[in-house]
């Protein structure tokens, strides 16, 4: 393989909308099934370890920015119930999707992985955004750490349904918790956390499916998506907790519709 501008161009590209899209409910997976297929960016390059590897970016970027609270939490679990509780909380809300994807994980490759799924995903999930978001609701938990954990077990199940491209790990696990009672910004943060141990589920899964080698040329297409991915994705976790709070989620549910109608439009025009 020999490198050209326009390839580190699309590791540039790809890294940076992985990083954009991981924390945000519009669809990491989505968003990238619908740029290698319109956009070209489907090389064999940009396969299996590269793409794992721009999600472990953006996955370190979140843990950098969370790195004090985990490093406090890690130390109380041992000596503070609520801690402890918590903890236990993201792991019963991790669960389910653990094992669904260990389950689904021939389904989703033979059949969900679908341009046409993903843009009518993107749709539907727009629409789903838009109607909660203008619920009237009193919302009742404020702390991401204080949901119960039926709460927890509950939102863990709703993030199944981002096995389905298109359709949003943290926007299934947002829209839950507020229909459980959780204000926009707990239920972002929560998303922020769940999001620690399932994309790193399902990074060591997707690094055990990869090639072990990579060549010289595949290594600086990796790094530069991986640093593409890192900062793109500091800085949607650092701002996205207070936009939210603030705006609320339209204009991510109005980016999924017009995503989603764009591709389908694509779509008919080419077949």
């Amino acid at each position: 393989m020999s490198l050209t501008w326009l390839d580190l161009l699309k590791a540039f590209a790809l890294g940076t909308l992985a990083g954009l899209t991981a924390f945000i409910p519009v669809s990491w997976s989505g968003h990238l099934l619908l740029a290698q297929r319109f956009l070209g960016l489907d090389d064999a390059a940009f396969g299996g370890s590269f793409m794992a590897l721009i999600e472990l970016g953006a996955l370190l970027a979140l843990l950098s920015v969370y790195f004090g609270r985990l490093r406090r939490l890690a130390t109380e679990m041992f000596s503070d119930p609520a801690a402890r509780r918590f903890v236990i909380g993201v792991l019963v809300a991790f669960l389910p999707a653990a094992i669904a994807g260990a389950l689904a994980h021939d389904l989703i490759g033979s059949l969900l992985l679908n341009v046409w799924i993903v843009c009518f995903a993107l749709i539907v999930g727009g629409a789903v955004l838009l109607w909660v978001d203008q619920l009237e609701r009193a919302p009742r938990h404020h702390d991401a750490t204080g949901f119960s954990l039926p709460m927890y077990f509950v939102i863990g199940l709703a993030q199944c349904l981002a096995l389905i491209p298109g359709v949003s790990r943290s926007g299934a696990s947002i829209v839950a918790a507020m229909l459980l009672g959780a204000d926009r910004r707990a239920a972002a943060e929560f998303s922020f956390w769940l999001a620690m141990p399932t994309m790193a589920g399902a990074l060591a899964y997707d690094l055990y499916q990869s090639p072990a080698r990579i060549s010289s040329e595949e290594a600086v297409i990796i790094a530069i998506g991986f640093a593409a991915a890192f900062v793109a994705a500091w800085c949607v976790v650092r701002t996205f907790l207070d936009y939210v709070s603030r705006h609320g989620l339209r204009l991510f549910a109005w980016w999924r519709v017009l995503v989603g109608s764009l591709g389908l439009i694509a779509l008919a025009l080419r077949y």
